[in-house]
C-alpha cells in the first residue's frame, strides 16, 4: 500500500473538515456533513485499513500481526509506515469528533467564535489538552462542577 498517499489524503481531508468547523456557519447541514463526511469517513478509512492489518491480510510494515498487549508491540507497530498511518487516522477521527462536540457545546453555552477557534486549534493539535481547556472555559459559565464537566 502507498502509506504516504493514504497519510496525505486523510491528513489534508481532516484539515479541510477542521477549517469548515472553525470558520463556516454552524448550520445543521454543515455540522451533519462534518460528522458523517468528516468523522465518519475518517473512522471508516481507519476500519478499512486496521481490520485487514490486524488479521494479517495486509502488511503495514511492522512484520506481522500487531501486538497491542505490550509496549514493544505498540512501538513496533507505530514505527512502521502502516502503523503510523492508521495511528494518525485514529487521532484525526477522534480529535475531529471531540472538536465537533466542543464547537456544538460552546455554541450552546454562548461562547463567541473568537474564543472557540484557539481551543479548537488545541483540540486539533494536542487532543486532550484542548478538551481540558474547553472544560475549564465551560466551568466559568457554571457554578456546579457536575454541570461544567458532564457532556450534553
Amino acid at each position: 500500500m502507498n502509506w504516504d498517499l493514504i497519510f496525505t489524503i486523510t491528513n489534508n481531508y481532516a484539515l479541510l473538515m477542521w477549517l469548515i468547523l472553525a470558520f463556516a456557519p454552524r448550520r445543521t447541514p454543515i455540522m451533519t456533513a462534518i460528522f458523517y463526511g468528516g468523522v465518519g469517513l475518517l473512522a471508516g478509512a481507519y476500519a478499512v485499513i486496521v481490520i485487514p492489518m490486524m488479521t494479517g491480510l495486509i502488511d503495514g510494515g511492522s512484520g506481522g500481526i500487531p501486538d497491542f498487549s505490550t509496549l514493544a508491540g505498540v512501538q513496533q507497530l507505530l514505527s512502521s509506515p502502516g502503523g503510523a498511518t492508521i495511528g494518525w487516522i485514529h487521532y484525526l477521527a477522534f480529535d475531529l469528533f471531540v472538536g465537533l462536540w466542543v464547537a456544538r457545546n460552546a455554541d450552546k453555552y454562548g461562547f463567541a467564535r473568537w474564543l472557540q477557534v484557539p481551543i479548537l486549534f488545541f483540540v486539533l493539535m494536542l487532543g486532550p489538552l484542548g478538551l481540558v481547556l474547553y472544560l475549564l472555559l465551560r466551568f466559568t459559565r457554571h457554578n456546579k462542577v457536575a454541570d461544567a464537566v458532564i457532556p450534553e
